[in-house]
């Protein structure tokens, strides 16, 4: 784009102002250029917020993946980057982080425009992306390689190499910082990274390949692949010249993953998947209003189209029905609106697809009994848009008390006492994200440590930074983003033995 990025857009008619001057790259780009897909197909984005066309974009397959893989591992046999001194790496990525700075409200809006979250949150996001690859950058030369202890006769020395050859699978719910959790780590390591943006939400990962041949990422090194994971994606699974494989999205495509792998090559691969995440609330919290409005924060936020999202609400029966009155109170003020307005706290959901599987998932709460206390319909008029919707009285036989609904469905259990409250956190085959709000300490120690969560925020939800590392357990998945942990994730060790002469 130009000279908007300049800008600083403040109001909704600002960034509707902006969205209007927008030039969208729409091709794949391999081997240093944008180009066609090889078929010539495309698919349509759509903006679901107003259900206008956006772009045709190229629609990758098995043939542009094999393009893709090639010039990846010749880049990555020349050693360009993979072998390129650490400080050059760093400084790399660092002018990338510049440049996705310099360039940030375009790219904000590019999601927002896409799947249809707030520009304020999608704001958010783009801080979020631009401290992780600041982040790794600063990492690459603070992991050291190690001496073993060894009698006098040897010198062992343990390797730090990169795998190869990464291949980047990434949803559409937060697309960019995603991409950014993915791609930052794999580059540090050395690796060259094919990138598969969702279908759903393409067009910021095009614009970062420009701002990437930008900053001096070698050919081959990045390159950005988008289609369906049915095509393009399988065939990146399938490939036995990709040594990675990292992905974020839903269970059921993880496990497909997993079986890709093992068809092919053995590739590592490293998941993120679903969640139904438990926000557990004692009644020894002191700011219930306070409490109250994160936990509808926890749900609503991203329209519930968040992996974390705190979808499932324990409450200690005593004060359940004040505090449920109090997330009702709290999500009237977290109402859809228009996306490009910087005051709108929830903007559309991503498709008519997703759209309709809410819907169902609402339509069973109701008829499996669970008690609707707000919302429950979607809103009339141009776009998609459901507003905060919240159950009680969910137990955990109900459809929406155990299956990942991923939008704005908050379902509230009551419970009685720790063990109890510990029992139905744990009764999950996931295990992504925990929360517990509680002011005693021995509880918040004995209960964190027997939470099966891959995280868990105490008096707080979702926090974090680029230091701690985000995953999961049992079917969320394994592996982790963020911190030094994942540049580890990314790179293999080599074990060296040398015999020294007595």
């Amino acid at each position: 784009m130009s000279q908007s990025t300049n800008e600083s857009p403040r109001t909704r008619d600002d960034w509707h102002t902006l969205a209007g001057s927008l030039s969208l790259e729409t091709r794949a780009f391999i081997d240093d250029v944008f180009v066609d897909a090889v078929s010539g197909e495309t698919f349509t984005t759509v903006n679901p917020a107003t259900g206008e066309v956006l772009a045709e974009v190229a629609s990758c397959d098995a043939a542009d993946a094999e393009a893709a893989v090639t010039s990846a591992r010749a880049a990555f046999a020349r050693g360009g980057w993979a072998r390129l001194a650490p400080a050059k790496r760093k400084k790399a990525l660092q002018r990338l982080a510049d440049l996705m700075e310099a360039n940030k409200h375009e790219l904000a809006l590019l999601d927002t425009l896409d799947m249809g979250k707030p520009v304020s949150s999608s704001l958010g996001d783009m801080a979020g992306a631009i401290a992780c690859i600041r982040y790794q950058a600063e990492c690459i030369d603070k992991l050291y390689g190690e001496v073993a202890p060894t009698g006098e006769d040897a010198l062992a020395l343990v390797l730090r190499e990169p795998l190869g050859v990464v291949a980047a699978i990434v949803p559409w719910n937060f697309p960019l910082m995603m991409t950014a959790w993915k791609i930052a780590p794999a580059l540090a390591a050395g690796n060259s990274v094919i990138l598969k943006p969702s279908e759903k939400s393409p067009l910021s990962a095009l614009r970062l390949a420009q701002l990437a041949r930008e900053a001096g990422i070698p050919t081959g090194v990045f390159q950005v692949l988008p289609g369906f994971g049915h095509t393009v994606g399988k065939a990146l699974a399938l490939s036995m010249e990709v040594d990675c494989l990292t992905f974020t999205g839903s269970t059921a495509v993880g496990k497909l993953l997993m079986q890709y792998a093992g068809e092919s090559n053995l590739k590592r691969v490293y998941l993120e998947c679903g969640g139904k995440s438990p926000n557990i609330v004692f009644a020894d919290c002191k700011d219930l209003d306070k409490v109250a409005s994160h936990a509808a924060a926890a749900i609503f936020h991203n329209q519930g189209e968040v992996c974390i999202a705190g979808s499932r609400l324990l409450v200690e029966n005593s004060i359940r029905e004040e505090f449920v009155e109090r997330v009702l109170k709290a999500a009237e003020t977290m109402q859809p609106g228009d996306p490009l307005d910087p005051e709108s706290f929830m903007g559309a959901i991503v498709d008519e697809t997703q759209h309709r599987r809410i819907l169902d998932y609402i339509r069973q709460g109701v008829e499996e009994g669970a008690r609707l206390r707000t919302g429950g319909q979607a809103i009339d008029g141009p776009g998609l848009f459901i507003p905060p919707t919240v159950f009680d009285g969910v137990t955990p036989a109900m459809t929406i008390g155990r299956e990942e609904v991923f939008g704005p469905v908050l379902a509230v259990f009551g419970f009685d006492s720790e063990e109890e409250a510990i029992t139905m956190a744990n009764d999950s085959v996931y295990g992504l994200a925990a929360g517990l709000w509680s002011q005693d300490i021995d509880r918040i120690m004995r209960v964190t440590r027997r939470l099966q969560s891959g995280q868990v925020f105490v008096n707080n939800w979702a926090g974090g930074d680029q230091t701690t590392p985000f995953g999961g357990v049992k079917q969320s998945g394994n592996g982790r983003d963020k911190s030094l942990h994942a540049q580890q994730e990314y790179s293999e060790l080599k074990s060296v033995w040398i015999s020294l002469a007595p």
